[in-house]
């Protein structure tokens, strides 16, 4: 994920950072889809999308240098497609060199959010953006999202959390009854149930929380949560650096009220649950914050399968022949010493 669907429109593209890398994001005029380029002109390097109300390509384009579904350079007014190529030169009247071009990017949008497919080895999407069919019936009120902005963290930090048995009652609260990972090709697994301060409550009479909470691939969260309201959860976190990530929060949640059509009273329902649900995430956030990388922890056998999904992790950081490789030694479900496996009642 790189943006939420509501930042960017067709007056104004955005500059966003990630990956190492600036990109050129916006909606096109003509179709409305969305487009996603490398930020600079390959004539002399100029920032496509950065801030600028003095150029006369802004101010004699109506304040955008968007045009149809294309992007215009303020400096020397080069024309790109959303496909990156360079399709107008207004001072040239030669044919356009082939090389006038920039990288566009695999780029969609669902639930809300702009999703990217990203590559060094430039090769096709393995798999598709996330979605969810509660999206489209009426009874689920959507999230709006929580941009919690950039974690000075290498994303294995986060990572390791979808393993860490161990965390859940010290940080959460969570009296685990049952509790299970699995690793599965691109996707990361993990089962519990038991109660839940911070969701459900303190008291012996709130509802088990169960929760069902899959990786796809290394960066989008999505776990389904039945206990007082049925709902999605989905985190993202995107590398801008090595060593940072800019990350995201929102929660889908089916009818409070059991309605067919989400009312009013329902929305604010999901939105206090919301906040709840950004409340245990923060209640790991805070720590990442403020932790020391963990290169080579100390872990116990009833800590969680940690080093199984290091593995597991590997498989996005080498080159796509190698999946196979790190895939084959972790496949498999893990029940932490001690534990009782979610799928044994």
């Amino acid at each position: 994920m790189i943006a939420t669907a509501e930042e960017i429109n067709t007056h104004k593209p955005l500059a966003v950072r990630f990956f190492g890398r600036d990109f050129a994001l916006y909606r096109g005029r003509a179709t409305g889809r969305v487009v996603l380029l490398d930020a600079y002109c390959p004539h002399m390097k100029t920032h496509l999308a950065a801030e600028n109300d003095t150029s006369y390509v802004i101010i004699d384009g109506g304040g955008t240098n968007i045009e149809g579904d294309s992007i215009r350079c303020p400096y020397h007014a080069w024309r790109f497609g959303p496909d990156g190529q360079c399709d107008d030169i207004p001072y040239h009247d030669g044919p356009i060199p082939k090389t006038a071009c920039i990288k566009a990017w695999p780029v969609a949008e669902s639930m809300g959010a702009i999703w990217i497919w990203h590559d060094p080895e430039n090769g096709d999407p393995e798999w598709d953006h996330p979605s969810l069919p509660q999206w489209d019936d009426k009874a689920w009120v959507h999230w709006r999202f929580d941009d919690l902005g950039i974690l000075e963290q290498h994303p294995q930090e986060v990572i390791d959390n979808i393993c860490d048995y161990s965390h859940l009652a010290p940080i959460h609260g969570s009296t685990v009854q049952r509790y299970e990972n699995e690793f599965d090709g691109h996707e990361a697994i993990q089962r519990q149930c038991g109660p839940h301060r911070t969701l459900v409550g303190e008291d012996g009479a709130s509802p088990v929380l169960h929760t069902i909470t899959k990786y796809h691939g290394p960066g989008v969260l999505i776990s389904h949560l039945t206990g007082y309201y049925e709902s999605y959860l989905m985190i993202t976190h995107t590398p801008v650096e090595d060593g940072s990530i800019r990350v995201w929060h929102a929660l889908l949640v089916k009818s409070p009220g059991g309605n067919e059509v989400a009312t009013v009273e329902d929305e604010v329902a999901a939105r206090q649950f919301q906040d709840a649900s950004k409340f245990a995430f923060m209640q790991d956030f805070q720590v990442w914050t403020n932790k020391a990388p963990c290169f080579n922890g100390l872990f116990l056998p009833s800590d969680g399968p940690f080093m199984k999904a290091r593995i597991w992790y590997k498989q996005f950081f080498n080159p796509r022949a190698r999946k196979e490789e790190f895939q084959s030694k972790v496949n498999g479900v893990y029940v932490p010493k001690g534990t009782v496996a979610y799928t044994q009642e």
